[in-house]
């Protein structure tokens, strides 16, 4: 039996048709002008803010003794910490696309520090990010979230999908959900840079710090090659600072000042990654049906709250404008928001679940897809679902 449980957003990705889409032109015939420009004062100031907020919240680490009596304390610190650098990513983000600046050196330059301290190759980043905002929830040419399916072709698709809803079947919905959480919010991240885990298989197994064999090239073309091995040396950089400090100050501080924090950045970072392209109710696309117009309609924003948009420059809560137009900067993509959610109401997709439902529903219900070849789709398969939709 086909089962399609539904989400906050109650099935209206799933009523979506190709002329309900609107056209790029139409797209930005609503937004002002000024929108799509930077301006490179105002992102420095946001980017000062940010700086300002964690030099705040390092003070406030120092403070703390470095104990293992203490290590409650420090976990606290290191979700508050990372919270905080999130902002960091954000930026870094937005210099990758091109948002933060008309100033290219400065972005790049930037853009390059703030994810090489974040042990983010940069430019490798820059380039399969831009895979994936071309091809968002396109079942054979994503680059990230790509779905098991479920009795597949096995040429174009990631086949896998029956074996692993047997697997959560035997699991349970509530272990199956766990099991999902702790893979893709603590391992989740690395596993992309180092295996390009969970991408279609047209890019094979990818490494962002290693662009050439044993690993595939499919992501890295032409100039691209050179750019992954230029990434990499900030990130060695960095790393050889943080033997530095180890060697000074001992390995507990840099865990709990560095490492720990770290770690929440990159569970934040696959939160919103994750939920703004998966839900339980959200289709993925068939090449036929595929536009570039119809995957980015299919981000969904969500509502993170007034402090984490304060904090993560509402990275989450305007991510179908960011999809569409990513050189859009992050402030002025909020007020572009209101006006798209007002011009194309049938389209636009706000999940009003809280975040750790969103989280929960995604981890239990989003398994494999199914093809639904009469309407060239692929709809997620539930097997824990009680009111289910026939597909």
């Amino acid at each position: 039996m086909s089962n399609i449980k539904l989400s906050g957003l109650k099935g209206q990705a799933l009523l979506l048709e190709n002329r309900d889409i609107p056209s790029l032109k139409e797209f930005k015939d609503v937004i002002p002008n000024h929108y799509f420009k930077s301006n490179t004062k105002t992102s420095l100031m946001y980017l000062l803010r940010s700086a300002l907020i964690q030099l705040l919240v390092v003070a406030i680490g120092l403070h703390i003794p470095f104990t293992l009596n203490m290590m409650p304390i420090w976990i606290i610190y290191s979700i508050l910490s990372g919270t905080t650098a999130m902002g960091f990513w954000v930026i870094a983000h937005e210099c990758g696309h091109g948002a933060f600046s008309e100033n290219r050196t400065l972005e790049t330059i930037t853009g390059y520090l703030l994810h090489s301290l974040l042990l983010v190759p940069y430019f490798s980043w820059q380039r399969s990010h831009a895979v994936h905002h071309r091809f968002t929830n396109n079942v054979t040419n994503g680059e990230t979230h790509v779905p098991l399916v479920i009795q597949g072709n096995g040429i174009t698709e990631k086949v896998g999908g029956e074996k692993e809803l047997h697997f959560s079947k035997s699991l349970g919905k509530k272990n199956y959900g766990i099991i999902q959480l702790v893979l893709h919010l603590i391992f989740g991240w690395p596993a992309y840079l180092l295996t390009g885990s969970t991408g279609g298989i047209k890019y094979g197994t990818s490494n962002h710090f290693w662009p050439t064999k044993p690993f595939s090239k499919a992501l890295w073309p032409s100039i691209w090659t050179k750019k992954v091995w230029i990434s990499d040396i900030g990130v060695a950089l960095t790393l050889l600072g943080i033997l530095y400090f180890i060697f000074i100050y001992g390995l507990f501080p840099v865990i709990a000042l560095y490492f720990g924090p770290l770690m929440v950045v990159n569970c934040w970072l696959v939160v919103y990654t994750w939920l703004h392209h998966t839900d339980s109710d959200v289709p993925h696309l068939s090449n036929t049906k595929f536009s570039f117009m119809r995957g980015a309609f299919l981000s969904i924003d969500r509502p993170y709250g007034k402090i984490l948009n304060f904090l993560h420059h509402n990275i989450g809560s305007s991510h179908v404008v960011h999809h569409v137009c990513p050189n859009i900067p992050h402030y002025h993509a909020k007020k572009a928001t209101l006006l798209i959610k007002e011009a194309f109401k049938k389209a636009y997709l706000f999940n009003p679940d809280p975040i750790h439902k969103a989280l929960w529903n995604v981890a239990c219900n989003c398994v494999a897809v199914k093809s639904e070849c009469d309407k060239r789709r692929y709809v997620w398969q539930s097997l824990y679902n009680k009111r289910s939709k026939k597909s």
